[in-house]
């Protein structure tokens, strides 16, 4: 399997440094790289895997065992390319970049790791998780939709910005993020690819979060295709539409038959219709000699049917 590239030097023009270092003079392309090179190398130092510890806020929580075997297969034989990024805390280094290879260095039983030490802001700790579980698609779509709105409600980014930072188009972004409107059982069975995102953004038309419930089930017990659950999606709409339009309708016969009998009665009127064709109907009266004029017109009514 081709390995996508990680972090790597993209990752300046990513996430501006927050330094106020003056910038070094221009340099021809060939002697930057060089430089690059050595100061990498010169920063790359080995500590032992007992010190070092993941990051609590890293945006993957779910890690493919099957993968990770296999790399700790490719680490006994090769070791760990790629050196980890962390961050230097009280006792430990904290992961930023690299815990699946941390994981796996740990299976294949490795006593220490290549590490670069690195000191970033707390925003910066989380979009350098969030960039490299990107390109390497390690991202299930609900924690990557987590990770977004994330950063977009504690550091206060636009959705432009975020876009950009990431590597994405803003409709992506806003696709992603608005899985989470669904329910959380539903959003539980993506994670599990019980669904794909394909029929949870069809989902998104239900607004109950039952109901969407109920139709991701009856999507995973008959293995409806997405196609098909768009479809399903419609008929219920239509069905809804058609209640509306029918509701909408009985309503303005029982507003016509308020206003006649109102007209018989000379006073306020108010038709309550009920499920099954059934209801109430309220008259209103404001003294005694209101109720018996009521009454008097209703029995000459009764007299003369």
């Amino acid at each position: 399997m081709v390995r996508k590239n990680g972090l790597g030097k993209g990752l300046d023009s990513l996430i501006p440094s927050t330094g106020h270092k003056k910038a070094a003079p221009a340099k021809p392309e060939v002697k930057k790289e060089v430089v690059v090179e050595k100061v990498i190398k010169k920063e790359e130092v080995m500590v032992k895997i007992t010190e070092v510890e993941p990051n609590r806020e890293q945006p993957r929580k779910n890690f493919n065992e099957d993968a990770l075997l296999e790399l700790a297969d490719s680490i006994k034989q090769f070791g760990i390319i790629q050196p980890l990024v962390v961050q230097k805390q009280d006792d430990y280094y904290e992961i930023i970049a690299g815990e699946r290879r941390w994981r796996a260095a740990k299976l294949a039983g490795l006593k220490e790791v290549p590490v670069i030490i690195k000191n970033y802001t707390e925003q910066e700790r989380v979009e350098i998780a969030l960039i490299e579980n990107i390109q390497r698609e390690d991202l299930n779509p609900i924690e990557e939709a987590m990770a977004f709105k994330r950063l977009l409600t504690e550091f206060d980014l636009k959705q432009d910005e975020l876009a950009e930072r990431v590597s994405k188009s803003r409709t992506a972004v806003t696709n992603s993020m608005r899985l989470l409107k669904l329910d959380e059982r539903v959003q539980q069975m993506v994670v599990d690819e019980k669904i794909s995102t394909g029929h949870a953004r069809a989902l998104l038309a239900v607004g109950d979060k039952e109901q969407q419930y109920n139709l991701a089930n009856k999507i995973f017990d008959e293995k409806l295709s997405v196609r098909e659950t768009e479809r399903l999606m419609k008929n219920l709409q239509k069905e809804k539409k058609d209640k509306k339009d029918q509701k909408a309708e009985n309503e303005f016969i029982y507003k016509g038959i308020e206003e006649k009998i109102k007209m018989i009665l000379g006073t306020k009127v108010t038709v309550n219709h009920k499920k099954n064709n059934k209801g109430r109907i309220e008259i209103e009266y404001y003294s005694n000699e209101e109720l018996e004029r009521i009454m008097d017109l209703l029995e000459s009514i009764h007299q003369e049917a």
